[in-house]
């Protein structure tokens, strides 16, 4: 009996051995694994997916539960994502070599560049992906256990038989009690919900860091054209000064400090026009292309777009995602915690068999039944902690609260305090400064003033101009961070009236939900 037993283990270890070894061998490959690429994959299922962002309430806390993504079970080879193509030895990828930049034809406006990045920017394929992953947690935490298949081999080595009792199909299966395998779809569903939303935080990340790294070309070549036009201010005024030195109306001191300021204009224009290619190489990157070749930027610049203060704490806590995926949060706690009450009830195990009793050459049916007792383990530790992390969540809300009201008012600081230093220069300042250029230009060429205070004037006017396009660029940046915070879609100005290429950033899919049970729980 042992001898047979023995033998029959050696057959059974390596069936199994020479299997998992085939199976080692079949998954084996010669060639690299190259990952896909997974952008076509992307922009095919945002196109296919409904509805919009548009649908998505702007109040309260998602609490919907997801089924299994809409992709037929047939999907075509052309809707999956597919292997990239070995490159052959000295073949260069258009990526690659890096010699074919992608161009922006003309000047370029933020909401172009803002529609490039919703189509290229990797870290949105990233999120998109993370919600298919958790909409493949979510239908897998419903699944039914796999039914076990297997024989019964008793008395092999009784005197009165040589074949003993034999169960041949044996079948056992779990049975799932306790609505387990629902509340688990509930816990997952609150994970689609918040990689959901994650997509949407990075969304409006992605579009603000666009517009804030666009107005900061913006102001930089706003910045150029005011010194190139000083630069052209002080070269006329140096002529002047050369000609009223040879009438012997000047000192030579003066027409010297003339060309220094001149020169100072020059170096201050040509520091600022070296800092061009580093703008716009860093935008590019923003937008999730950096072979992208960035233009001049167009737009609005003076009619920087006006915030309500007191609106827009209220707006941001009621929208913004990262709140509203702290408090599908505390739902998701709340499931976590009935999903682990539920855990001690007992799983039955259903055993069913045709048995064979060769040596009165009878046939039988077996039925069996078993469940574990729980009477150590009644899961008090997982509930216990389930309990601790509904309280973390809710603090978590609390958190998020506070770091978004921070956000807030730091960038509502920024903002006024920019907007009102620029309105003063526009206003009251750099009026002032030209107009008192001008009557000191004229006074000097009457006799009246030395031409010191000419000089002191000019850079008045400079200096004016200067703050007031610093001021305008630092309200921009600052008018970018408060629309991504406010999900501000269509910055600066109304959506257009027609869609299509170029008419804007394309709307990001929300997974569709599906009907839940009165508890929340969506019914199997």
């Amino acid at each position: 009996m042992r001898n047979s037993r023995l033998h029959h283990g050696r057959r059974t270890f390596g069936w199994l051995a020479g299997g998992a070894l085939g199976v080692a061998t079949v998954g084996c490959a010669t060639t690299p694994y190259v990952p896909p690429d997974p952008m076509p994959v992307v922009a095919a299922r945002q196109s296919a997916r409904t509805p919009a962002l548009a649908a998505v309430p702007q109040t309260g806390v998602v609490q919907t539960a997801y089924a299994e993504p809409s992709e037929p079970a047939g999907e075509s080879p052309e809707s999956l994502p597919q292997p990239k193509k070995r490159e052959e030895p000295g073949e260069k990828s258009p990526a690659s070599a890096g010699e074919a930049p992608v161009p922006v034809a003309g000047p370029v406006r933020v909401d172009e560049l803002v529609q490039l990045a919703v189509g290229r920017n990797p870290r949105l394929g990233r999120a998109t992906f993370n919600i298919d992953a958790a909409q493949g947690r979510y239908t897998q935490a419903g699944l039914y256990p796999n039914p076990t298949l297997g024989a019964n081999f008793d008395e092999l080595g009784d005197r009165t038989g040589t074949l003993g009792v034999n169960t041949i199909p044996q079948v056992t299966q779990e049975i799932v009690t306790g609505r387990k395998l629902s509340l688990s779809q509930a816990v997952a569903a609150r994970e689609v919900d918040q990689a959901t939303l994650e997509l949407l935080r990075e969304r409006y990340g992605v579009i603000g860091s666009v517009r804030s790294a666009f107005y900061d070309l913006y102001a930089l070549e706003r910045r150029i054209a005011v010194l190139d036009e000083l630069v052209k201010l002080a070269g006329d005024a140096v002529k002047t000064s050369q000609s009223l030195l040879d009438a012997k109306q000047i000192a030579r001191l003066d027409l010297i400090q003339l060309e220094v300021e001149l020169a100072r204009f020059r170096s201050q224009a040509e520091a600022a026009r070296r800092e061009v290619p580093g703008a716009r190489k860093r935008l590019a990157a923003v937008v999730g292309d950096p072979r992208l070749a960035v233009g001049a930027a167009a737009g609005p610049f003076e009619d920087v777009p006006k915030y309500d203060p007191d609106r827009v704490l209220d707006a941001v806590l009621a929208t913004h995602p990262e709140v509203r995926s702290a408090r599908v949060g505390v739902d998701r706690a709340q499931a976590a915690i009935r999903r682990a009450e539920v855990e001690p009830i007992p799983n039955l195990t259903l055993t069913s068999g045709y048995v064979r009793q060769n040596q009165n050459r009878s046939n039988d049916w077996m039925v069996g039944v078993s469940a574990p007792i729980p009477v150590w383990n009644r899961n008090q530790g997982n509930i216990r902690a389930a309990k601790a992390e509904l309280g973390v969540a809710v603090q978590e809300v609390g958190r998020v609260e506070n770091e978004l009201a921070e956000r807030v008012a730091t960038a509502l600081r920024a903002y006024s305090a920019a907007i009102t230093l620029a309105d003063q220069y526009r206003t009251d300042i750099l009026p002032k400064a030209e107009e008192t250029y001008k009557l000191s230009l004229d006074a000097f060429k009457g006799g009246q003033f030395e031409y010191l205070r000419v000089i002191q004037s000019q850079r008045a006017v400079a200096e004016a101009r200067l703050e007031y396009n610093r001021a305008l660029g630092e309200a921009w940046r600052a008018a970018a961070d408060l629309s991504a915070l406010l999900l501000e879609e269509w910055w600066p100005g109304p959506a257009p009236k027609a869609a299509g290429p170029g008419a804007g950033p394309a709307m990001l899919p929300f997974p569709p939900p599906v009907p839940k049970g009165k508890d929340g729980v969506q019914p199997r």
